[in-house]
């Protein structure tokens, strides 16, 4: 790691947007403070996805990162993000064993066949907005873009109701990157103790859904061979805590980014421009996950600039600063706006740990952002763009609420 003063990272995600250009007139790669722990973040698109793609890059920290676990685990508030056993820290033969059991509940078949559920579930929550008194805010994080996909993923993976409010608080405080490492360590034990539980529920009683369908691959091996106890658990709370939280801050900062820039819904309604460009863009503009941890160094790396990642450093991917980098989209980089030709953007990923779940993220988004703009063409902020707040992350880039009026003044 380079001797250079680690660039500290605010794990409240209070001023994003001057932290990615701190980042982009740092280099493509720069060390950051992530609470405590000094990375590369990587916020170049082409060197990022260089590295989302090479095989000196691993996401397995017990083969590659020496801190790991003595100087980690207990230690560090983001140890979760790097202790799971799933296909997230996975590396190799085994992350593609493990993606391989998982990749058949977003396949485009199921994906298609939840679309007509999307659009029920839309509608009930747009009717509930309707039906709001008119003289008052509507939160529509809350009402519309948490909702959503919180009831697509717990259908597709058979949650239970009762257990919805527990691991709605346990799965933020995943992301509440403001948690010191008491409050971090027991909310962590809290969702692995709901995990279990759901677990025990459907050994008792399996359903039609995915989580069924992956204790079935565990229990049919009797060696373990296909799904360990502790990957079986890991990898339901990675696809329940992905599978909503990434289409929640999209819907948010879609819908914030238009209701900001009328002139840009103004062309969607006019039809000059379709909503799948709207998609694209919000993903560029605002990446739902602003950084992800992490990964690291196989081997030495060197990158342009002569910078050289050491083996073993930890690499840091910077979704947010990379869609907004000026060298591939120069001097509007920082401007949403839907008719540019360019939206590039890795909001979902690159390479072997691409977002499963980004076909049914992108459907989701296509289904509900009409429909909202359609039931209510006069929806407006019910506060200045200025005082929205973010959440209390430098992961999960959304807002805590958005305050809108539906009908018109």
């Amino acid at each position: 790691m380079s001797r250079s003063e680690p660039v500290p990272l605010d794990p409240t995600g209070a001023d994003r947007h001057a932290e990615d250009a701190a980042l982009h007139a740092g280099g493509p790669a720069v060390p950051v403070d992530l609470l405590g722990v000094t990375a590369w973040a990587v916020n170049d698109p082409d060197v990022l996805r260089q590295l989302l793609t090479d095989h000196r890059v691993s996401k397995d920290p017990v083969q590659h990162w020496p801190p790991y676990p003595e100087e980690i685990v207990g230690r560090w508030p983001l140890d979760l993000w790097v202790t799971t056993a799933n296909m997230f820290t996975a590396y190799g033969g085994d992350h593609r064993r493990l993606r391989r059991l998982v990749a058949p509940a977003f396949s485009t078949r199921r994906v298609n066949a939840l679309l007509p559920r999307v659009q029920r579930i839309t509608e009930d929550l747009l009717d509930a907005i309707a039906a709001a008194p008119r003289d008052e805010p509507v939160d529509l994080r809350e009402r519309l873009a948490y909702p959503l996909p919180i009831r697509v993923i717990s259908e597709l993976m058979g949650l239970p109701p009762e257990l919805g409010d527990d691991f709605r608080r346990t799965v933020y405080g995943v992301f509440d990157t403001t948690l010191d490492i008491e409050r971090a360590t027991a909310n962590n034990a809290e969702l692995h103790g709901l995990l279990h539980t759901l677990v025990a529920g459907k050994r008792a009683d399996p359903g039609d859904d995915m989580t069924s369908v992956l204790i079935a691959a565990r229990d049919e091996e009797g060696d373990g061979s296909t799904l360990t106890e502790d990957e079986l658990v890991d990898t339901l709370l990675l696809v329940v805590s992905a599978g909503h939280e990434t289409t929640t801050n999209l819907l948010d900062q879609a819908i914030t980014a238009l209701l900001t820039h009328p002139e840009q819904l103004a062309l969607v309604r006019a039809g000059e421009v379709g909503w799948g460009e709207v998609i694209e863009e919000a993903l560029r503009f605002e990446a739902p996950v602003a950084y992800l941890p992490l990964r690291f160094a196989v081997s030495d790396i060197p990158l342009p600039g002569g910078v050289v990642i050491r083996q073993g450093d930890p690499i840091l991917a910077a979704y947010a600063a990379a869609g907004r980098h000026p060298r591939i989209h120069g001097a509007s980089a920082e401007r949403f706006d839907i008719t540019r030709a360019n939206k590039e953007h890795l909001a979902f990923g690159h390479g072997a740990h691409f977002c499963l779940g980004a076909p049914l993220a992108r459907a989701e988004a296509a289904i509900a952002l009409p429909a909202l703009f359609d039931r209510f063409p006069g929806i407006r902020l019910a506060v200045p763009a200025e005082e929205l707040r973010s959440t209390a992350s430098m992961i999960s880039n959304g807002h805590l609420t958005l305050p809108v009026h539906p009908h018109p003044a």
